[in-house]
């Protein structure tokens, strides 16, 4: 199970407490944009084995959304941060990259 601390309230708690909101960072299309980055933007997400970072809503306690970096395999939580930031704060990156060196996410390594 996974123990996660929402950075908005402060609250750490079980997984239950949370709703997964699917995949974080993602670039958003919306009209003006070519047929084949809508697509992207609406079917291509990654499903790695490893690091990956996610959106959560935090449904029992503020209702507000944010991102957690986590290990799929291991479910070893890295960090969690604000849902308004475009990519993961250094700080997570380096802990990350201390735990799983040569791990990569997209374009982060």
């Amino acid at each position: 199970m996974l123990i996660l601390t929402c950075p908005n309230c402060g609250v750490t708690a079980e997984e239950t407490e949370f709703h997964a909101g699917g995949e974080a960072h993602l670039k958003r299309f919306g009209p003006g944009s070519s047929d084949n980055d809508f697509e992207t933007y609406l079917f291509m997400r990654e499903n790695p084995k490893g690091v990956h970072f996610e959106r959560w809503r935090h449904v029992y306690g503020c209702g507000k959304w944010f991102h957690a970096a986590r290990c799929t395999t291991t479910l070893e939580v890295f960090g969690t941060y604000s849902a308004q930031v475009t990519e993961p704060p250094k700080e997570i990156l380096d802990t990350i990259s201390e735990k799983r060196p040569g791990w990569a996410w997209r374009d982060l390594a």
